[in-house]
């Protein structure tokens, strides 16, 4: 693992940098064979609120995940306790797809750094299955609207995302209110 360590706000000291690679690299037990992958850790602080985001880009799999603490170190355990839960979940779905497919191909390691090929738990499937269940479909049409009205109809519903379909291109798009207090906007890549 390459790792990319940024500070916002914050100096990256040698032990905090230590800290995070030492925590991080915990995550290799749960591949076969050590992933040649970057791995992006960014420290910021907003006054006195510590945020911990790190984003590992992978063949097939982005991991993803921020949490924030009063102690940055604590940050850092959270956010390694979150990324080993997706990778368990992302464990648990690719295990099950190769046994229901027959195929005879592992892309994870058991804790132990054996090649497993159903270390899945039933409670790891019944929790997996339960955590995507949908508990209500909504159905809406989509009016043409700027981004900026689209901000003010979210901002007036109490949401904090409203997908609208922008007035000048006609693509749907998504804005999103930011843990920041700013708005984000997504919309296709179109080529």
């Amino acid at each position: 693992m390459n790792f990319n360590i940024r500070g916002d706000n914050i100096e990256v000291t040698p032990a905090l940098r230590n800290y995070s690679e030492k925590k991080v690299s915990k995550l290799e037990r749960y591949f076969d064979g050590t992933p040649n992958s970057d791995v992006y850790i960014n420290l910021k602080v907003f006054n006195n609120e510590q945020l911990v985001e790190v984003t590992i880009p992978m063949p097939g799999l982005l991991l993803r995940a921020e949490e924030s603490h009063d102690d940055m170190y604590a940050a850092i355990d959270l956010v390694v306790e979150k990324l080993e839960r997706q990778i368990r979940k992302h464990k648990t779905k690719v295990n099950r797809k190769f046994r229901q497919g027959g195929a005879i191909k592992f892309a994870f390691a058991n804790g132990n750094g054996n090649v497993a090929p159903s270390t899945t738990t039933l409670l790891e499937e019944e929790e997996d299955e339960d955590e995507f269940q949908v508990v209500r479909n909504k159905r809406f049409d989509l009016k043409p609207m700027d981004t900026q009205e689209a901000i003010l109809q979210m901002d007036m519903l109490g949401h904090n995302f409203f997908v609208f379909s922008h007035a000048e291109s006609g693509e749907t798009n998504v804005v999103y209110k930011r843990k920041d207090g700013k708005y984000g906007l997504i919309a296709p890549d179109i080529e």
